[in-house]
């Protein structure tokens, strides 16, 4: 069915609060799409819904766990505009930790050590070069189709930037900047080299650029040279390998568990600059890249470069790549500016989300694959089904068990339905009941995924859920609410809501993982620091004319050196080690009135660097409770005039 026949069917039924809606409307029924009851302040069920509450499920006190007792699954969710990520236990919804990634943060540090501006880049006077960010999504590395536990990675919207998460130490250790990007909205890592089949790990992350931009960006005001770039990172050294110039405005990422395709689904592809351009054709696509054909044209030299980077461009627009047998992308036509592209546990499919369309549509990869071998006539004939779901539908995730779920953005809901009975329902057996359930959630939904959900290891027991609107959920906080992360249970044939959390916004993706696939580190080793102090006799203040080096070590209760002296004007780098050993025991470094203020956990290594600008004598002490004699840990620093 396609989205057009979909909206005229379903107007012509009649179908209620189920009748597609004309995008005008889109944002005033945003607001009223959940009716709430005035009196009780409880959402009122929709019809054919299932009842939030958890009653008769006996699942709700799952998510209260006893003192002591650890949650079973780790989730990694982005932090929006803390330029953070977050790290939350499931199923308690406890938030564990922040990594911060692209903006300071002043508990650890980040953003004041001389390590960490280094991972997040600086201007020639040593200032960070950004000190914003917006933070979409986050996926983590995989191994023969699961998560491996070595990396994470999140985007920065704003300004561009990937950052990569070490999980042995939750830590980030590298920002790319994507050259020649605008508005870097997808990420996906692929789940297995497709070069050589012996690599069956994750080598590359692929990334979206969601705004077309005049290429080369010189001020050009000419909108027939706008371009968007599809951009792939290498997961190792994180350098950009290659981008792909492609049409339209690339939205969420997926990739096949081969290796040997890479998608995203684009709104715009009427390349419009206004809103009302945006959304005048009726469809818009599923792109899709072939890896190993672009790889192979980078290496034969068939592309070009953009401005000062010196990363390579191949032509993945619609009018290069219409020859199947040669074409490095394929764009299979989708309703209307879908919103999210999400890869099966079966391998079999991909689902884009029609977002101004109530569809969801399947497309079955092997027909992609044979479309690119010349098997396929037909992009259209990859698509094995496009079902009706409800309205704004936006992201799906999965269980493991041939069902997926939906967000419903306008109907305030999640939808369950069954992959194998919407494919037979839209070759013709309408008798195929593809939708499972429905529930409602607190409101506006967007971003869902489930516990291992776009893995093979999917198990179909918890699923996350985003909502943008909190309104009456929780105690009133004033103009700004925050945002309402539910969690449902999907263990059986009807879903249940077992809990909710409130979050300051605006957080969007996250994956939800076995505990046990990651082994984090407690302590660090020595010898990952370059200018570890090892032993406290090594500490001291060496000069160098104008440059002073401080080396120091922490030991509870005390710093190595009691006191240390510094003349008004010196340039001072200032090294600490942790000596400590024993897993938790952190000690943080403070100096009164010159702004600085970090961390180092055990056997970590960290330097500061600042000008001794202001006379007088400074208490420098220990910002993280350490021991009995913890507010006694100090050292002075004295500057003299």
């Amino acid at each position: 069915m396609t989205k057009q026949n979909a909206s005229h069917a379903a107007a012509a039924a009649g179908l209620g609060r189920r009748r597609f809606i004309n995008t005008a409307a889109l944002a005033g029924l945003a607001g009223i799409a959940a009716c709430t009851d005035k009196a009780t302040g409880t959402a009122t069920p929709l019809a054919g819904s299932a009842p939030a509450g958890g009653a008769g499920h006996g699942a709700a006190g799952a998510v209260h766990l006893k003192p002591g007792e650890l949650d079973t699954y780790y989730g990694l969710w982005s932090g929006g505009h803390t330029g953070d990520m977050r790290v939350l236990g499931l199923p308690s919804g406890r938030e564990i930790t922040r990594i911060p990634c692209f903006v300071p943060d002043a508990l650890v540090g980040w953003g004041v050590t001389n390590e960490s501006k280094q991972v997040m880049g600086t201007k020639a006077d040593g200032s960070l070069k950004y000190t914003v960010a917006d933070t979409h999504h986050t996926h983590a590395s995989y191994k023969d189709g699961n998560y491996d536990g070595r990396y994470a990675w999140i985007n920065d919207k704003i300004n561009s930037r990937i950052a990569r998460i070490r999980l042995d130490h939750f830590v980030c250790d590298k920002i790319t900047e994507l050259p020649n990007v605008q508005g870097f909205h997808g990420i996906f890592p692929d789940k297995r080299d497709p070069v050589d089949p012996a690599i069956n790990y994750t080598t590359r992350v692929f990334c979206g650029a969601e705004f077309s931009i005049p290429l080369p960006n010189s001020g050009s005001e000419d909108t027939g040279k706008y371009h968007s770039l599809f951009s792939c990172v290498d997961a190792e050294s994180m350098e950009v390998r290659w981008q792909v110039l492609i049409d339209g405005n690339c939205d969420l990422t997926a990739t096949s568990y081969d290796g040997k395709l890479a998608a995203t689904n684009q709104y715009n592809t009427e390349m419009g600059a206004k809103y009302e351009d945006m959304m005048s054709s009726e469809r818009d696509a599923c792109l899709f890249f072939n890896v190993a054909r672009i790889e192979a044209a980078v290496k034969a030299g068939k592309f070009k470069t953009y401005g000062d980077s010196k990363v390579p461009v191949v032509d993945g627009t619609l009018a290069a790549n219409k020859d199947a047998k040669s074409a490095l992308t394929a764009y299979v036509s989708v309703p209307k500016n879908p919103h999210g592209v999400n890869a099966s546990p079966d391998q079999k499919y991909f689902i884009c989300a029609g977002k101004l369309s109530p569809t969801g549509t399947v497309i079955e990869l092997a027909k992609v694959l044979d479309w690119f071998d010349g098997k396929l006539e037909k992009l259209d004939d990859a698509i094995v089904a496009e079902v009706e779901l409800g309205l704004g539908p936006l992201h799906t995730a999965f269980d493991g068990r041939g069902n997926a779920y939906t967000t419903l953005f306008l109907d305030s809901q999640v939808v369950k339905w069954n992959v194998e009975k919407a494919i037979a329902f839209h070759k013709g057996d309408k008798s195929a009941k593809y939708v499972v359930d429905r529930i409602d959630v607190q409101y506006q939904p967007g971003h869902v995924n489930a516990s291992q959900s776009e893995t093979i290891a999917a198990d179909g027991k918890y699923l996350a859920v985003g909502c943008k609107f909190s309104k009456d959920r929780f105690l009133p906080v004033g103009p700004l609410h925050p945002e309402n992360e539910q969690l449902i249970d999907i263990s059986g044939e009807k879903m249940v809501l077992l809990a909710d959390h409130p979050v300051r916004g605006e957080p969007h993706d996250f994956i939800i993982f076995k505990r046990e696939l990651l082994r984090p580190k407690q302590v660090y080793a020595l010898d990952d620091f370059p200018l570890a102090i090892k032993d406290p006799k090594e500490s001291g203040v060496l000069r160098n004319g104008k440059k002073v080096t401080i080396k120091m070590t922490s030991q509870a209760p005390a710093f190595s050196l009691r006191e240390f002296k510094l003349k008004r004007g010196d340039e001072v780098t200032l090294i600490l080690t942790n000596l400590d050993k024993i897993e938790d025991l952190t000690h943080g470094f403070a100096i009164p009135k010159y702004n600085v203020n970090f961390i180092v956990n055990p056997l970590e290594t960290a330097s500061v660097t600042f000008v001794a600008d202001k006379p007088g004598v400074f208490w420098c002490y220990c910002t993280h409770f350490c021991h009995a004699l913890h507010l006694e840990m100090r050292s002075r620093m004295i500057v003299e005039a």
